[in-house]
């Protein structure tokens, strides 16, 4: 089997892990992000973390924490493919010679590179689950709020398409997600390299047990959120925000009325899920993902 398809195919396991430990976390933070600033004396719809959760499962069940997984679950095979084949690719152009171990600064390269090829997956796929996410929490928002309910993936597709410029439409914080994805797997994948480097010993990291990939990739996942965390509020409010009576009128604007309204603190609303999402998300990913590889030859 050629290295593309090897990086596809262990890409797609690895995504697949990651979706499913990981989206209940990701629900919580897109609904901790998207939910309006309070009137002055009134308290937030969500007091925290937790309070979120409590009250997702109370409206609307377990499966609450599971809506908006319909539309990464359909393109977590294509993005999987790209980010993995791309950074695949990068890998070998870098390498002195085949085979040779890549340093830690080739690999955010790569990961860099990566990042460029998936942002363009990752927005549209992005909005698509934002908007599902976050419809509950926006729909008691005023008369500015987004009040359309959508019935699933495939609906708020179509809406996006038909009443928000077409096609251009799905690409709606483009700039945002590009400056996420960009620099965050350029984070992610360099920190996961020296991580293992270092339990390895060395730059030979092929003897490595499953404990210490595990730890790699949990890490490796957390320096990504941690990186780009602000960059992810701004473009979660971006796409969330209504067509017809926007909120935002671009990225730089979004940020200084977040700035403005909400203190730092508003940059960093729903932390806490992204990495208590991002440990476990990212260990099933990388170890799914090597396993799967090495599995292949």
């Amino acid at each position: 089997m050629a290295d593309i398809a090897k990086d596809l195919t262990a890409g797609t396991f690895g995504g697949a892990a990651q979706l499913i430990v990981g989206h209940p976390f990701d629900t919580i933070k897109v609904k901790l992000q998207s939910q309006p600033a309070p009137l002055p004396g009134q308290p937030p719809k969500f007091s925290g973390a937790i309070d979120a959760v409590r009250q997702t499962i109370a409206a609307e069940g377990p499966r609450g924490l599971y809506k908006g997984m319909g539309a990464p679950l359909a393109t977590v095979a294509a993005f999987n493919a790209v980010l993995f084949t791309v950074r695949g690719q990068m890998e070998a152009l870098l390498r002195s010679q085949p085979g040779a171990p890549l340093t830690v600064n080739q690999q955010i390269v790569a990961g860099a590179g990566a990042g460029i090829a998936v942002s363009f997956l990752a927005c549209p796929t992005e909005l698509i689950k934002c908007r599902l996410q976050a419809q509950s929490a926006l729909a008691s928002s005023g008369p500015t709020g987004v009040t359309v309910k959508y019935g699933g993936p495939m609906d708020v597709a179509k809406h996006v398409i038909r009443s928000e410029g077409g096609m251009r439409g799905l690409f709606k914080g483009l700039v945002p997600t590009m400056a996420r994805e960009i620099p965050g797997n350029a984070a992610m994948f360099g920190v996961y390299e020296a991580l293992k480097q270092y339990l390895a010993g060395g730059p030979d990291t092929s003897g490595l047990g499953r404990g210490s990939l595990i730890l790699a990739g949990g890490v490796a996942g957390a320096s990504f959120w941690a990186s780009v965390y602000p960059t992810d509020v701004v473009k979660s409010v971006i796409q969330v925000d209504d067509y017809k009576n926007p909120k935002f009128s671009g990225s730089i604007n979004a940020f200084r009325k977040i700035l403005a309204t909400e203190g730092v603190k508003g940059l960093y609303k729903g932390f806490g899920p992204a990495m208590a999402r991002s440990v476990p998300a990212n260990a099933a990913c990388f170890l799914v993902y090597e396993i799967t590889r090495s599995s292949l030859g």
